[in-house]
């Protein structure tokens, strides 16, 4: 049974740098796409983040782009998001995906993934 566990949210200024973690339990990165997915309040849940597990395929939305950094430590099964010069624009509940399968058509659509963690709030202030 996969099981994606965030964490690493919590509050921070304007400017400011967090880092989240997901961890992976009952699956082991391989072939497959694990992503980075938020979602504001009233707003529907949108990609920020996506990398595929055994080539070099990474995406990211427009306004994250220069700011933040997947990537994943495969040594203990996590997906990572480094996440620096924050804006307010960036609160929401982050969630970590994961979906087995080696090609995604649209890789930062949250329709294409089948596993999802609980999530982790991120909260940046002026």
């Amino acid at each position: 049974q996969v099981q994606l566990v965030e964490s690493g949210g919590g509050s921070v200024q304007t400017g400011g740098s967090l880092r989240l973690s997901c961890v992976a339990s009952g699956y082991t990165f391989s072939g497959d796409w694990m992503g980075w997915f938020r979602q504001a309040p009233g707003k529907e849940r949108e990609g920020v983040a996506a990398m595929h597990t055994s080539v070099p395929d990474t995406w990211y939305t427009d306004t994250v782009k220069g700011r933040f950094t997947i990537s994943r430590d495969n040594a203990k099964n996590t997906l990572l998001l480094q996440m620096d010069s924050l804006k307010p624009e960036d609160t929401g509940m982050y969630y970590c995906a994961a979906e087995r399968r080696w090609s995604l058509r649209k890789p930062l659509s949250r329709n294409e993934y089948n596993y999802w963690g609980q999530g982790t709030q991120v909260t940046v202030s002026s």
